[in-house]
């Protein structure tokens, strides 16, 4: 059966556009999936903890060699990627603070990329040393912003760092397959907002409907392949070389 992921990263709550929207989102693609799942997680209401320097340390330490102290460090992360590879859609509200992402679903974007399980690294490839995780995957990031101009060709555009910035970190762990919607105008309010709202909605309404799930073995690429050599000769070397997450 079909699975998705709704995230909402927003600190508002009833006056959150993004919430609405993708509440709005998940009641229509239950009625066209009435057999599907759905996974919450509240990172807005919620927040998550930044990556800190144990995390890092665990993070390039071998599995098998990791200290108890160490898979405590990793048991949060471990259980978002769980939640993301188990998804077939992800719906992701996220609001749009200066120019950026909030500094919340950077947390869960620190958390859930990471080496060994949702991409790999091979320094002898000079051309392409990254390889994706995550296959089948389909993502809707919702998004609300106070000035309007921010989509393509727009007065705005070359201060949008929230739309490549989602774009790049995805691919890079391989959901390729994203689109963004945006609701504008909040801070000029009035029929300016309402419109922006209503198209926002009619697109998620028809992404709801028209989205199918593509099953695919996250795994599968992961089974022969060892961490580098260079990451345990890192754990020796002194705390602040340890600053290299990617």
């Amino acid at each position: 059966m079909p699975h998705l992921l709704h995230i909402d990263s927003s600190p508002r709550s009833d006056r959150s556009h993004t919430r609405g929207l993708t509440a709005d989102f998940v009641q229509r693609w239950q009625l066209h999936h009435p057999n599907g799942t759905v996974t919450y997680r509240d990172i807005g209401q919620n927040p998550l903890p930044h990556v800190t320097e144990e995390w890092i340390a665990a993070a390039f330490t071998p599995p098998n060699e990791r200290s108890h102290a160490m898979q405590d460090a990793l048991r949060l992360s471990n259980e978002l990627i769980d939640e993301l590879l188990l998804a077939d859609v992800i719906v992701a509200g996220i609001p749009f603070y200066n120019f950026g992402m909030p500094s919340g679903f950077k947390a869960y974007i620190d958390q859930i990329v990471r080496i060994g399980r949702t991409f790999l690294f091979n320094p002898d490839d000079e051309e392409s040393p990254y390889t994706p995780l995550v296959h089948g995957k389909r993502m809707i990031a919702v998004i609300s912003r106070g000035d309007g101009g921010y989509g393509p060709g727009g007065r705005n555009e070359k201060n949008n760092h929230l739309d490549p910035h989602l774009r790049t970190v995805f691919r890079f762990i391989g959901v390729n397959d994203l689109a963004i919607v945006a609701a504008e105008n909040d801070e000029h309010g009035g029929t300016a907002l309402i419109n922006s709202l209503e198209s926002a909605r009619r697109e998620l309404q028809r992404l709801a409907t028209d989205i199918q799930p593509q099953r695919a073995d996250e795994f599968s690429d992961v089974k022969n392949w060892e961490f580098p050599p260079t990451f345990t000769e890192r754990l020796s070397a002194p705390s602040d070389v340890l600053e290299h997450k990617n």
